[in-house]
C-alpha cells in the first residue's frame, strides 16, 4: 500500500473532475474557512504568539492551505505556511497558489515553534495492516494475477498511522500549537476490511492497476487520539464533520456568501449539503483536536 500510493501521488494530480476523486476543501470554500476559523480563534485565544506557523499533511493542491491561511491573516497572523509533501506534481500545483510556501518532505523538518496544523484526508491513504485471527494477511501471486492469501474476519491496524499521530503529539507537547485532523474513519473498535480503491471517481479492485488508482483506509481516530496522547498531546473528543461545520457556523457563512453572490445561492447550499449532510460527508467524516496541554481547545470539540 505505502509502495503504491507513494507511487501514484508522485506521478499525478489525482484531484477534480479529471481525477480519481475530489476531498472537501475543493468542494468549497467554506470548508476551508471553517477551518481557519478554529485554528484562528485557539491562536486568538492562547495570546496570539508571533512565532506560530501554519503547518498542513497532506495538502493536496493547496486550496485548503489558502482559505485557511486567509482567514488566519484577517485576525494577523503573520506565520509561514510550511506544507509537508512529498509529490512532485503536488508541490507544483501548490507552489503555484502559494508561492510563498515552505516545502517539506515530512514532518520531522517543520520548525520547532508553536504549529496551527491541518491534516486533511492524510491519514487515510497511510499504509494499514490486516490480520485474520492471529495471521497477518498478506498478498500474493496466484494463477500469475496478485490475491489475498487468506480471508476471514479482519482486524485492521496502522502503525505508520500510529507513528505519525504520536510524533505530532510530541511536537506539540513540546513546541505548542493546535492540530485538526479530519478524515473518513470510525471513532474506535470497530472491525472489518475498510481498505479500498478510487479510481475515476469510482471505486475498483483493490489489487487492480498497483500504483495507478487511489489506496486508502478508514481512520481508527480512537488510536490516532491514543498515539498522540502518548508523545504529549492532549486529545479531543471525535465527532462528524457535518456536526462540527455546523456548530463552527457554516450555516451563516453559507448565508453571507449566498447574499453577496445571488447567483451562486444555489450551488452554496449544495456544496453546504455534500459537506454536512449524513449521507453524504457530514457522518462518515470524522473530526479530530490535538493540542499542547496548556493550549486552549479547538471550537466546537471542548
Amino acid at each position: 500500500m505505502a509502495a503504491c500510493n507513494a507511487y501514484y501521488y508522485a506521478t499525478r494530480d489525482p484531484l477534480g473532475v479529471g481525477g480519481d476523486f475530489t476531498t472537501a476543501p475543493e468542494i468549497h470554500q467554506m470548508f476551508g474557512e471553517m477551518v481557519g476559523a478554529a485554528l484562528a480563534d485557539v491562536w486568538t485565544r492562547i495570546g496570539k504568539p508571533v512565532e506560530a506557523v501554519y503547518a498542513e499533511l497532506g495538502p493536496g493542491r493547496g486550496t485548503l492551505a489558502g482559505d485557511a491561511s486567509r482567514v488566519l491573516r484577517r485576525v494577523g497572523f503573520e506565520g509561514a505556511i510550511h506544507l509537508v509533501e512529498t509529490s512532485p506534481a503536488l508541490r507544483e500545483r501548490q507552489a503555484a497558489l502559494l508561492p510563498e510556501a515552505i516545502f517539506h518532505d515530512s514532518l520531522d523538518s517543520l520548525p520547532e515553534v508553536p504549529l496551527l496544523l491541518a491534516a486533511n484526508e492524510f491519514f487515510d491513504a497511510l499504509p494499514v495492516r490486516q490480520f485474520v485471527g492471529d495471521r497477518e494477511r498478506r498478498v500474493i501471486l496466484a494463477g500469475g494475477t496478485m490475491a489475498f492469501d487468506r480471508d476471514g474476519e479482519i482486524v485492521e491496524t496502522s502503525p505508520a498511522r500510529a507513528e505519525v499521530a504520536e510524533q505530532l503529539g510530541r511536537h506539540l507537547a513540546t513546541h505548542g500549537g493546535a492540530a485538526l485532523v479530519i478524515d473518513y474513519g470510525y471513532a474506535g473498535g470497530e472491525r472489518g476490511d475498510t481498505l479500498q480503491a478510487v479510481r475515476a471517481h469510482r471505486h475498483a479492485l483493490v489489487l487492480d492497476r498497483p500504483g495507478e488508482q487511489d489506496l486508502t483506509a478508514h481512520v481508527d481516530f480512537k488510536a490516532l487520539a491514543e498515539a498522540a496522547r502518548k508523545g504529549g498531546a492532549d486529545a479531543s473528543r471525535i465527532v462528524s464533520q457535518g456536526s462540527w461545520l455546523e456548530t463552527l457556523g457554516i450555516g451563516a457563512r453559507a448565508m453571507a456568501l449566498a447574499a453577496k453572490n445571488p447567483d451562486d445561492t444555489q450551488s452554496i447550499a449544495e456544496a453546504r449539503r455534500r459537506l454536512c449532510d449524513e449521507e453524504q460527508m457530514g457522518r462518515l467524516f470524522k473530526v479530530l483536536a490535538l493540542r499542547a496541554p496548556d493550549w486552549p481547545s479547538v471550537a466546537g470539540l471542548e
